[in-house]
Protein backbone atom coordinates (compact mmCIF):
# COMPACT_ATOMS: atom_id res chain seq x y z
CA UNK A 1 0.00 0.00 0.00
CA UNK A 2 0.82 3.55 -0.66
CA UNK A 3 -0.41 6.47 0.93
CA UNK A 4 -0.41 9.80 -1.30
CA UNK A 5 -0.94 13.21 0.27
CA UNK A 6 -4.99 14.08 0.97
CA UNK A 7 -5.38 10.54 -0.22
CA UNK A 8 -7.07 7.13 1.25
CA UNK A 9 -4.43 3.82 1.04
CA UNK A 10 -4.70 2.67 -2.41
CA UNK A 11 -3.32 -0.80 -3.66
CA UNK A 12 -0.13 -0.34 -5.44
CA UNK A 13 -0.41 -2.41 -8.60
CA UNK A 14 3.04 -1.99 -10.03
CA UNK A 15 6.05 0.17 -9.08
CA UNK A 16 9.22 0.45 -10.75
CA UNK A 17 12.34 2.68 -10.94
CA UNK A 18 14.52 3.60 -14.08
CA UNK A 19 17.76 5.28 -14.22
CA UNK A 20 19.13 6.65 -17.54
CA UNK A 21 21.72 9.16 -18.22
CA UNK A 22 20.70 12.70 -19.59
CA UNK A 23 20.06 12.57 -23.13
CA UNK A 24 17.17 13.13 -25.83
CA UNK A 25 18.32 9.66 -27.25
CA UNK A 26 16.93 8.33 -23.50
CA UNK A 27 13.25 9.42 -24.35
CA UNK A 28 12.26 6.16 -26.62
CA UNK A 29 13.83 3.75 -23.95
CA UNK A 30 12.07 6.03 -21.23
CA UNK A 31 8.48 5.40 -23.02
CA UNK A 32 9.24 1.83 -23.84
CA UNK A 33 9.59 0.93 -20.36
CA UNK A 34 7.20 3.33 -18.82
CA UNK A 35 4.06 1.08 -21.82
CA UNK A 36 5.35 -2.37 -19.82
CA UNK A 37 3.83 -0.51 -16.75
CA UNK A 38 0.37 -0.23 -18.20
CA UNK A 39 -2.82 -1.85 -16.42
CA UNK A 40 -5.84 -2.84 -18.35
CA UNK A 41 -7.90 -1.42 -15.92
CA UNK A 42 -6.68 1.96 -16.81
CA UNK A 43 -8.63 4.23 -19.50
CA UNK A 44 -6.36 4.39 -22.55
CA UNK A 45 -7.10 8.43 -22.45
CA UNK A 46 -5.59 8.36 -19.12
CA UNK A 47 -2.67 6.03 -19.92
CA UNK A 48 -1.76 8.16 -23.04
CA UNK A 49 -2.00 11.61 -20.82
CA UNK A 50 0.50 9.79 -18.71
CA UNK A 51 2.75 9.14 -21.18
CA UNK A 52 2.86 12.72 -22.47
CA UNK A 53 3.21 14.33 -19.04
CA UNK A 54 5.96 11.76 -19.09
CA UNK A 55 7.80 12.67 -22.10
CA UNK A 56 7.22 16.36 -21.34
CA UNK A 57 8.81 16.25 -17.69
CA UNK A 58 11.81 13.57 -18.71
CA UNK A 59 12.42 16.06 -21.72
CA UNK A 60 12.45 19.01 -19.51
CA UNK A 61 14.78 17.91 -17.22
CA UNK A 62 17.46 16.87 -20.12
CA UNK A 63 16.78 20.28 -21.89
CA UNK A 64 16.42 22.47 -18.76
CA UNK A 65 17.46 20.72 -15.51
CA UNK A 66 20.81 18.94 -16.93
CA UNK A 67 21.86 21.41 -19.75
CA UNK A 68 25.27 22.20 -20.33
CA UNK A 69 25.86 19.60 -17.39
CA UNK A 70 28.00 15.98 -17.96
CA UNK A 71 26.01 13.72 -20.00
CA UNK A 72 26.16 11.01 -17.43
CA UNK A 73 24.05 12.93 -14.78
CA UNK A 74 21.59 10.74 -14.46
CA UNK A 75 17.66 11.38 -14.99
CA UNK A 76 15.98 9.01 -12.14
CA UNK A 77 12.25 7.76 -12.80
CA UNK A 78 9.76 6.35 -10.20
CA UNK A 79 6.44 5.41 -11.42
CA UNK A 80 3.46 3.85 -8.89
CA UNK A 81 0.83 2.36 -10.61
CA UNK A 82 -2.12 2.20 -7.92
CA UNK A 83 -6.10 1.14 -7.72
CA UNK A 84 -6.85 4.47 -8.89
CA UNK A 85 -4.23 6.79 -9.44
CA UNK A 86 -0.69 6.53 -11.55
CA UNK A 87 2.60 8.30 -10.28
CA UNK A 88 5.42 9.77 -11.71
CA UNK A 89 8.29 11.39 -10.09
CA UNK A 90 11.07 12.68 -12.24
CA UNK A 91 14.51 13.59 -10.57
CA UNK A 92 17.15 15.56 -11.48
CA UNK A 93 20.11 17.30 -10.03
CA UNK A 94 19.73 20.91 -12.28
CA UNK A 95 19.19 24.36 -10.41
CA UNK A 96 15.33 24.48 -9.22
CA UNK A 97 13.19 26.74 -10.01
CA UNK A 98 9.48 28.13 -8.88
CA UNK A 99 7.08 25.70 -10.82
CA UNK A 100 4.11 27.84 -10.40
CA UNK A 101 4.88 30.75 -11.08
CA UNK A 102 6.85 29.54 -14.25
CA UNK A 103 3.43 28.34 -15.60
CA UNK A 104 2.00 31.81 -14.49
CA UNK A 105 4.19 33.76 -16.34
CA UNK A 106 3.98 31.17 -19.38
CA UNK A 107 0.57 31.42 -19.68
CA UNK A 108 0.58 35.20 -20.46
CA UNK A 109 3.78 34.68 -23.42
CA UNK A 110 2.79 31.35 -24.95
CA UNK A 111 3.57 31.88 -28.49
CA UNK A 112 0.85 29.26 -30.84
CA UNK A 113 3.67 29.25 -33.50
CA UNK A 114 6.74 28.26 -31.14
CA UNK A 115 7.63 24.58 -31.43
CA UNK A 116 8.24 24.21 -27.96
CA UNK A 117 7.77 25.87 -24.56
CA UNK A 118 3.68 24.45 -23.20
CA UNK A 119 5.31 21.35 -21.79
CA UNK A 120 4.81 22.79 -18.00
CA UNK A 121 1.74 24.11 -19.01
CA UNK A 122 0.82 21.23 -20.41
CA UNK A 123 1.62 18.54 -17.32
CA UNK A 124 -0.24 21.00 -15.45
CA UNK A 125 -3.29 20.40 -17.07
CA UNK A 126 -2.72 16.82 -17.36
CA UNK A 127 -2.34 16.24 -13.91
CA UNK A 128 -4.53 16.02 -10.66
CA UNK A 129 -1.65 17.21 -8.40
CA UNK A 130 1.52 18.49 -10.45
CA UNK A 131 4.71 19.78 -7.75
CA UNK A 132 7.87 20.20 -7.60
CA UNK A 133 10.89 20.33 -4.39
CA UNK A 134 14.03 20.12 -3.93
CA UNK A 135 15.60 17.99 -1.36
CA UNK A 136 18.20 18.20 1.19
CA UNK A 137 20.58 16.73 -1.57
CA UNK A 138 20.35 18.99 -4.47
CA UNK A 139 18.29 17.40 -6.43
CA UNK A 140 14.87 18.12 -7.63
CA UNK A 141 11.49 15.83 -8.09
CA UNK A 142 8.81 17.00 -10.47
CA UNK A 143 5.89 14.80 -9.26
CA UNK A 144 2.79 13.84 -11.89
CA UNK A 145 -0.21 12.27 -10.13
CA UNK A 146 -3.39 11.69 -12.30
CA UNK A 147 -6.65 9.63 -10.72
CA UNK A 148 -8.68 7.47 -12.75
CA UNK A 149 -11.60 5.64 -12.31
CA UNK A 150 -10.64 2.34 -13.31
CA UNK A 151 -12.41 -0.04 -15.99
CA UNK A 152 -13.96 -2.49 -14.68
CA UNK A 153 -12.73 -5.84 -15.19
CA UNK A 154 -15.41 -8.46 -17.26
CA UNK A 155 -15.93 -11.91 -15.15
CA UNK A 156 -16.62 -14.96 -17.75
CA UNK A 157 -20.06 -15.15 -16.04
CA UNK A 158 -21.21 -11.96 -17.21
CA UNK A 159 -20.14 -12.67 -20.65
CA UNK A 160 -22.34 -16.00 -20.68
CA UNK A 161 -25.97 -14.83 -22.38
CA UNK A 162 -28.38 -15.06 -18.98
CA UNK A 163 -31.48 -17.14 -19.74
CA UNK A 164 -34.53 -15.51 -17.96
CA UNK A 165 -35.46 -17.82 -15.17
CA UNK A 166 -38.82 -19.05 -17.12
CA UNK A 167 -36.81 -20.40 -19.47
CA UNK A 168 -34.37 -22.15 -17.02
CA UNK A 169 -37.03 -24.72 -15.87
Amino acid sequence: MIELKGSEKLQVLKKAALQVNTGQSALEPVLSWFAQLYEQRIPTSVWIRCQLALAEGFTNAVRHAHEGKRPDLPVEINVVVSAESVEIQIWDSGSPFDLERKIQDMSKTIDPEASGGRGLKLMKDIADSLSYTRTADGRNCLSIVKNYTPIPETDDEDDILQLPDELLG
